[in-house]
């Protein structure tokens, strides 16, 4: 069996209303895809406009804020609602509640028709997730002197990354209903890089995170912190000492007792609702973009050395073959390893810290220990053990089918693919779903036998990100591009949207086809580790006038846009790992309007109703 397919809980009803960059690496790489913002039209708060537009109510983009139980903003609302923005000044600047983001309707793909809002049928709600880069920070294989070659090759909120993904957790959990069609999300999508450096603990963090439990998000020795933020290294920011390094220099704060709390256990309730995972490539790659066979690579993960800093010439010719893919096998970062062994740092080894393989992966999802809302192994099944297969399909709701595609490279690289085997798969699978679609040479093929359900295919690469580079650990296999991927997905009218993450930035991007009903949207979402910290809540509805909306709406964590540094909880930890990310090198000297338009996207990449044809 070349996948799965499997039921996904959903509990809600169907009911009509009328009611309304990226890796450490190479930052933003791959975030060339164009958005065309010709027919978008932004709905602000209160505002109606002439036109199809004017059909979704002013209330969805000015409803008064959800109750928030006593809790601070942003909890139990959207970016609809409220927006993280930081305060006017220099330096290291604070964070502050800011206004919401209007609906922006794209009509690029089919008209938004006049009276949709009062025949719309709600068909599913569901969140994504992605790129959270749940972190042990004092992993000996991590390569956080990179930072010499460049500033943003290391984040400084990354201790915090648990606090933070917990209360991202939290905020989906207390969303209730979706804005636009008063049905409760049905399930999360995790589009991968749950973890940053393919690890046994963090996998054990990320599971438990989502499914509810303790995590105590410390290794090596239990009672003392062991990474590059104790080094005295000026290179890195010391938030407990009087060290004058870089970052503080530039305004970060120092905060005593913070290391002792990012270690302390905290506590997530787990998602209560079921949830789906998707491989990325920091799951399936140390560091997202290493060899994971490289022997001495996986030694030096679980060992006793942890080298802080090397001379700015290896610096310089590590990020040339990582920016560049040219080293698979990892030799420069080996050779640079045993070359500065003498030098390291001893710290406390921990054989949690192995590398996993697919087998491994797949096996800790399906463990009854993380089952928390369900399904049984969240999209993965037992028929997935006996190879290296990583994809998926399941119910998404009545008459919806989710399909989650393995992108990742098996070698060390960051950019992804599908391989033949994956590709004739999704091709089969689409087939099967579809009472219509066309065969590589544009014929239509009729499938009588199809369900005929809406389609959504997620991923954790976009589709600029995918190339069609050899994999060194499955070199007898093909490997196909983003462009040939949305060349199938234009063969089926049934695919309403690709989506996925790996970019850190929010992007929506038309893939038109001459034949209306062929085309389909991408949806490209931010990281939850980097500004501005976002997932997104998806409404899809039948308009009943031959299209369908798919609605985006973004969210934040659930922790407070304004923090105390005396607040050492893990909500205070929440809300500083945001402010944090906020102020990240050079962020706020290209932020216009309170915005960083090249990650947090436009105006048309962030709140939207997206139309698409349907035969």
């Amino acid at each position: 069996m070349a996948g799965s397919e499997t039921s996904a809980a959903t509990t809600a009803t169907p009911t009509s209303t009328s009611t309304s960059a990226t890796n450490r690496r190479r930052f933003l790489v791959t975030s060339s895809a164009a958005v065309a913002g010709a027919g978008a039209a932004l709905v602000l708060p209160g505002q109606r406009r002439s036109s199809a537009a004017a059909d979704t109510p002013p209330a969805q983009g000015s409803s008064p804020a959800r109750p928030s139980a006593g809790r601070a903003a942003p909890f139990g609302a959207t970016t609809l609602e409220t927006t993280a923005r930081l305060a006017p000044g220099s330096g290291y600047r604070r964070l502050v509640s800011g206004p919401g983001w209007p609906l922006a309707v794209r009509d690029e793909l089919a008209a938004a028709r006049s009276g949709r809002a009062d025949r719309r049928t709600a068909l599913a709600c569901f969140v994504q997730v992605t790129d959270l880069h749940v972190a042990d920070v004092q992993s000996p294989l991590r390569t956080e002197f990179l930072r010499a070659g460049s500033p943003g090759s290391w984040r400084a909120q990354e201790a915090l990354s648990v606090a933070g993904s917990v209360a991202l957790v939290e905020q989906i959990n207390a969303l209730g209903d979706g804005p636009y069609t008063g049905r409760p999300p049905a399930f999360v999508m995790s589009t991968g890089d749950n973890v940053d450096n393919h690890s046994a603990l963090e996998l054990e963090w990320f599971l438990t995170l989502m499914s509810g439990g303790r995590i105590t998000p410390n290794s090596g020795d239990p009672h003392a912190y062991e990474g590059v933020q104790n080094s005295g290294l000026p290179l890195y920011w010391h938030p407990d000492s009087d060290l004058s390094d870089q970052d503080k220099r530039r305004g970060l704060p120092r905060i005593p007792g913070y290391l002792e709390a990012a270690l302390r256990p905290v506590v997530s309730p787990g998602l209560r609702m079921p949830w789906y995972s998707t491989p990325g490539n920091h799951d399936d790659l140390p560091g997202g973009c290493l060899s994971p066979y490289d022997p001495v690579l996986r030694e030096y993960v679980t060992g006793a050395r942890k080298l802080y800093s090397v001379p700015d010439a290896e610096v310089a010719a590590l990020a040339r073959v990582l920016d560049t893919g040219g080293d698979p096998k990892s030799t420069v970062l080996r050779e640079i390893l045993l070359r500065h062994a003498a030098g390291a740092r001893a710290v406390t080894p921990d054989a949690r810290r192995r590398m996993l393989t697919p087998h491994e992966y797949v096996r800790a999802h399906l463990d009854p220990a993380f089952a928390g809302a369900g399904p049984a192994g969240h999209g993965y099944s037992e028929n997935q053990l006996d190879g290296e297969r990583m994809y998926y399909s399941f119910r998404a709701a009545d008459g919806v089918l989710g399909i989650s595609i393995d992108t990742t490279y098996r070698s060390g690289h960051y950019e992804g693919s599908v391989g033949d085997e994956q590709l004739a798969w999704l091709e089969r699978t689409l087939a099967a779903h579809s009472a219509h679609y066309y065969d590589a040479d544009g014929r239509p093929v009729r499938n009588a036998a199809a369900d005929d359900a809406h389609i959504l295919v997620f991923s954790h690469h976009h589709s600029p990100s995918m190339t069609r580079r050899p994999d060194a650990a499955r070199t007898e296999e093909k490997r196909h591009d983003g462009e040939e991927v949305i060349a199938l997905l234009n063969r089926f009218p049934n695919v309403v949207a690709w989506i996925n993450g790996h970019s850190h930035i929010n992007r929506i991007t038309p893939h038109p086809h001459p034949t209306a009903a062929r085309s389909f949207w991408e949806v490209n979402t931010a990281s939850h580790v980097d500004y501005p910290q976002h997932a997104r809540v998806f409404e899809l509805v039948d308009n009943h006038d031959g299209t369908l909306s798919l609605f985006t709406t973004l969210i934040e964590s659930a922790a407070p846009h304004r923090t105390d540094f005396d607040d050492l909880s893990a909500v205070g930890l929440a809300s500083l790992y945001r402010e944090v990310s906020y102020n990240a090198p050079g962020l706020a000297a290209q932020m216009g309007g309170g915005v960083h338009e090249a990650m947090a996207g436009r105006a048309v990449d962030r709140n939207t109703e997206l139309t698409v044809r349907r035969e």
